[in-house]
């Protein structure tokens, strides 16, 4: 594992809400630049970007135009040159979102693989030999082009999927993950990974990076073997670079494609939805960080621990605050629970990621979609700095931001919550502290669940001489853990000793350390 990644605590930019540093009403290169320093102070050692590609901005920037070249809107590349420094001069890291598996309509590859007559980029993408004819089990567009044949789409229309071949062809226009079309495709793709990364990227978060095989098996076992070849050609030159899947399934992404880091994703009825967004359309919220959830943590344990366990000594199987394409957490749990909540979150095992904002409780909002973000969008609202015009973002007239800011009177900004000595930013900032201090954290091999038990909320998990223990409920619960060796190093709420047992008060999160 490189060796950064062992303290390595994320913070998410969605750069075209983070900060506004030309008055355009959108965020960019510079004003990223500008609140480094907060980034540090709260407590994160590094970045993820989401896409600062050029881009027509179907889809907020997952739909590239061009890999190697800045969006206008952002800056130019001397911008990303001085952000890279910045970030480096401050002992920070930053992972740029690369996304392999489509690009824009737009791209000048498609437009060229669109085109009747063959050229070096007709097998660039997955088409059909024939526009009448159907991709059976995929998505596809017909008509559009004037080749004849209908082409494969990897998520929206306007994202044409880039041709990595099929596990096992069953059409004369399939072609096996071997054929030259295919690897010139993957040889594109280490191209551009090995620009970013001579630029001074550290590696990057892989958007869909399951997703490049066709008609792959269960395990993914193609798209595995894909990812392993590009990634022995690039930690050739570039041994220490990072590489995050989105992909959920770390025993495919870590232990069978190689990379260093995956996400628990929020899916509707997993364990990690199960923790902070078990709601729905009518109102019931039974989240297990609610305070009056009848919920159990073993919800959550019983889906993350095998696959924790399965690759713990490979990699880091890492938890979220939340990211640009789920619902806040503030969207139903209050500051007092979302307090418990990412206090357990930033003292598991893998590293943290804290999406933008959500350290100061900003909340989701329902909008109209903006980029293709559809429900997406209220939360990829502009960061709420302070009580200032448009909230700290933007000098711009109101109409002219990217969204709109929150206008409700109690909106929370890092100045009011940096002036509340007990806020969620404090908590934040005070957990990640302790983070950072404790050798226990510096291991993702340790983590050992030493009380849940039946009819109770509250739980307590080990990090070697660490004990943390957890009552999100409403009442105080007793636990059969004697903590009286230990010293207390952290406690939100209460905790009382005992012999043999201790009680913790309602909404308690404490950290003991072994005397």
């Amino acid at each position: 594992m490189t060796e950064w990644l062992k303290t390595a605590v994320f913070y998410e930019i969605y750069p075209q809400s983070f900060k506004d540093s030309d008055g355009d009403g959108i965020g960019d290169v510079q004003g990223i630049i500008e609140k480094l320093d907060y980034i540090k102070e709260l407590g994160c050692n590094a970045i993820w970007m989401n896409p600062c590609y050029d881009s027509p901005f179907m889809d907020a920037g997952y739909d590239v135009r061009d890999y190697k070249k800045v969006a206008a809107r952002y800056g130019t590349m001397e911008d990303m040159k001085q952000l890279f420094e910045e970030v480096h001069t401050r002992g920070m890291h930053i992972l740029l979102d690369l996304v392999p598996g489509h690009t824009s309509e737009e791209h000048p590859w498609f437009i060229e693989s669109g085109k009747n007559e063959p050229n070096e980029y007709s097998d660039r993408y997955i088409w059909t030999d024939s526009w009448f004819k159907r991709a059976e089990g995929l998505a596809y567009i017909a008509g559009e082009r004037e080749r004849n044949g209908a082409y494969i789409i990897n998520f929206f229309k306007c994202q044409p999927a880039l041709n990595y071949g099929f596990l096992n062809p069953q059409e004369k226009w399939q072609k096996p993950i071997d054929h030259s079309a295919c690897l010139a495709t993957r040889e594109a793709l280490i191209d551009i990974m090995c620009y970013w990364l001579e630029e001074g990227c550290d590696g990057f978060r892989v958007d869909m990076a399951d997703s490049l095989v066709k008609n792959d098996d269960e395990i993914k076992s193609g798209t595995c073997k894909v990812w392993s070849d590009m990634f022995e050609q690039v930690s050739e030159r570039y041994p220490d670079a990072v590489f995050v899947s989105e992909w959920n399934n770390p025993e495919s992404a870590i232990g069978r494609a190689g990379f260093q880091m995956d996400f628990f994703l929020d899916w509707y009825g997993n364990g990690y939805n199960l923790l902070m967004r078990d709601y729905d359309d009518t109102g019931r919220d039974n989240s297990f960080f609610k305070k009056d959830s009848t919920r159990s943590i073993q919800d959550f344990l019983k889906e993350y621990l095998p696959k924790y366990e399965a690759v713990k000594e490979k990699g880091m199987y890492c938890l979220i605050t939340g990211n640009h394409d789920m619902v806040r957490a503030a969207y139903r749990l209050e500051e007092s629970e979302l307090k418990l909540a990412f206090a357990f979150l930033l003292t598991m095992p893998g590293a943290p990621f804290i999406y933008y904002g959500d350290e100061i409780g900003m909340r989701y909002r329902v909008l109209p979609s903006k980029e293709g973000g559809y429900t997406r969008t209220g939360s990829r609202t502009p960061m709420q700095w302070n009580n200032g015009l448009n909230l700290g973002f933007s000098e711009a007239d109101q109409s002219s931001l990217y969204l709109p800011t929150d206008d409700a009177k109690d909106a929370p900004t890092v100045e009011k919550q940096q002036k509340r000595a007990d806020s969620l930013y404090h908590t934040v900032r005070q957990i990640l502290d302790i983070r950072s201090k404790q050798d226990a954290f510096t291991r993702h091999d340790n983590l050992e669940i030493v009380s849940v038990e039946e009819g109770k909320r509250s739980f307590a998990y080990r990090r070697d001489d660490l004990i943390i223990l957890c009552n999100p409920s409403c009442r105080t619960e007793t636990l059969e853990i004697d903590v009286r060796k230990s010293h207390v190093i952290y406690t939100l709420g209460s905790l009382e000793e005992g012999e043999g047992s201790c009680k913790l008060g309602a909404q308690s999160f404490v950290i003991c350390k072994a005397v």
